[in-house]
């Protein structure tokens, strides 16, 4: 079975190439940075390294992480681990390993990690017109404490 799952960080935003034929496609590529424990040190502190791994997503998967996927941000993949090889122009073999994905999403929420994109951050976050001074919204007179969706 080859089966891959990461999460990590993108280490810069995706690439996109459209393949050329009958029909286009989408081939993005994008490097994620996934941590890994390292061993301890001698003075019992665990080093953390990270492994940059190529992934590459085709078609629909591809224009998603294009559109919506920028360094920094936290994603999570899965798919599987495709080996090949090519000779460079110095006559050398040049062997590659990288991930093709089947899924990927999002590993944080909207406002956490890099910015994603039209989100706001806490500081920034509108207030609600109702809100009072300390940030809650008053409940109008009238209501009962046992229609509110808490206790």
């Amino acid at each position: 079975m080859n089966k891959v799952i990461l999460v990590g960080r993108l280490t810069r935003d995706p690439e996109v190439r459209y393949s050329q034929g009958e029909r286009q496609m989408a081939i993005t590529r994008y490097t994620l940075a996934v941590d890994r424990r390292g061993r301890r040190s001698a003075g019992g502190d665990e080093q953390q390294t990270a492994d940059f791994i190529p992934c590459v997503a085709f078609d629909r998967a591809g224009e998603f992480a294009e559109k919506y996927f920028r360094q920094g941000m936290r994603v999570a993949v899965s798919g599987r681990i495709q080996t090949g090889s090519y000779t460079n122009r110095d006559g050398q073999k040049v062997y590659t390993t990288e991930v093709i994905i089947d899924d990927q999403e999002f590993a944080d929420g909207k406002n956490s990690g890099g910015d994603m994109g039209g989100g706001y951050s806490p500081a920034q976050r509108p207030a609600p017109s109702s809100a009072v001074g300390d940030g809650f919204m008053n409940i109008p007179d009238g209501v009962e404490d046992e229609g509110l969706p808490f206790n």
